[in-house]
């Protein structure tokens, strides 16, 4: 397989080939700033024809009300044999945009291709009666990662672990550059903007304008939430829950508001990819924990506590490679994590077609073995790795069982 570029994104090549080229919608959503107009945009070099068409353009957003069809009058339809490109940026805050676009779809589907971007989730917006089932393939685009930004070979879900648990493997780049890329990462986010600047002021500025344009532009868009200023202390609170079960009840006392309150706001802070909840795993696991979820967020460098945000920085990798798979067509992939009602836990568990598969443990600076993953492992029966914010460690503690820097580890997903 081919290596990428500095400027290509792991899930370019497969916008392409599963979607556009197969005369499908491609639908891109993820968090604010994550890269998804750049990453349409270079996708407009591989037609002979594309417009770019923001909602956030009055002029646009006139045109559309007016005629959605109009745009198609840059194209000359009736020239045959010409790849044709329509990028819809944030087209989802109109209202009726489904059923505006399955026209569109339905009646030019032959003569060009769609693809439309949001940073919420696009099936929230259920504005209009028609559905667009089967019309397009839904892409989640996360946060760079550390095989992304190492330019490693895209690896498949049948190659991920014997890749894990033979270091070797992983990358043809040396520990010290993936180790220095991996520190990168961990200090200037997963966010385009912030860690190819890697300065410290320019990532002050973009990480506090971030959040700003999330509570007080995409949240008023997306709901007629008028308590701005609870929700941004909200957001301010957050971060410190990383990690741990989430508890809306002591929310609702720090924020003097109600409990369906509460939980109306994180549900709006997770459609507009702020924070996402990973839930405990029940089936196979007696006196398992049944309700709290852990919560973590897409800017894993919010959250102040170093081992905290080592956890939150793998469980965004772990989504991804989950997320990837599963949209590109490889499986069902879901992230849980283990909590038993003794308060034994295991960070996460990633589940492959509805079987565990395997498990993982996150020691931001203690490289000694956690025997937790026992009480939970005779029942699962899968591999647990136990990972490290340290450098140069690999170790096999037995034939089911690794302990290693999460470079090595985090090289061989998504």
């Amino acid at each position: 397989m081919k290596k990428k570029n500095d400027a290509t994104r792991n899930i370019l090549s497969q916008v392409k080939q599963l979607a556009l080229d197969r005369s499908k919608m491609a639908f891109i959503s993820g968090p604010r700033q994550v890269g998804k107009t750049t990453l349409a945009k270079s996708l407009q070099k591989s037609f002979d024809e594309s417009i770019y068409l923001n909602w956030d353009d009055t002029q646009f957003q006139r045109q559309w009300a007016k005629n959605p069809n109009a745009f198609l009058d840059k194209f000359n339809l009736n020239e045959q044999n010409k790849n044709r490109l329509v990028i819809l940026d944030e087209i989802h805050k109109s209202k009726f945009w489904k059923r505006k676009l399955k026209g569109i779809y339905d009646l030019y589907h032959a003569e060009i291709k769609i693809l439309v971007t949001g940073s919420a989730r696009l099936n929230v917006y259920k504005k209009g009666g028609d559905s667009l089932l089967g019309r397009y393939f839904h892409f989640r685009l996360n946060p760079l990662s550390l095989a992304e930004v190492s330019k490693s070979e895209l690896v498949s879900p049948d190659d991920f672990l014997k890749m894990a648990i033979h270091p070797s493997s992983t990358s043809s780049i040396n520990q010290k550059t993936s180790w220095d890329l991996l520190e990168q990462l961990f200090e200037f986010s997963g966010f385009p903007e912030p860690f190819f600047a890697r300065d410290k002021k320019i990532f002050n500025l973009w990480q506090r304008g971030r959040i700003e344009k999330i509570v007080r532009e995409d949240l008023r868009d997306l709901s007629r939430i008028v308590e701005i200023g609870q929700v941004e202390i909200l957001t301010s609170l957050l971060p410190e829950k990383v990690g741990s079960p989430l508890s809306i009840a002591s929310l609702r006392e720090d924020l003097d508001v109600s409990f369906d309150t509460v939980k109306r706001w994180l549900s709006f802070l997770q459609e507009l990819y702020f924070l996402f909840v990973i839930r405990p795993y029940q089936k196979s696991i007696t006196r398992t924990l049944k309700k709290e979820g852990k919560p973590y967020l897409y800017d894993w460098t919010q959250v102040e506590n170093p081992a905290s945000k080592f956890e939150n920085m793998i469980a965004v990798h772990l989504l991804k490679s989950c997320q990837f798979w599963e949209d590109t067509g490889e499986g069902d992939f879901k992230l849980y994590y283990l909590r038993d009602k003794e308060k034994r836990e295991v960070d996460f568990l990633v589940v492959k077609n509805r079987i565990p598969w395997f498990s993982v443990e996150c020691k931001y600076k203690d490289s000694k073995l956690d025997t937790t993953y026992q009480k939970f492992q005779s029942a699962l029966g899968v591999p647990h790795f136990q990972l490290v914010y340290e450098k140069n460690i690999w170790r096999k503690v037995n034939s089911q069982t690794w302990m290693m820097s999460a470079d090595y580890f985090l090289l061989c997903l998504v």
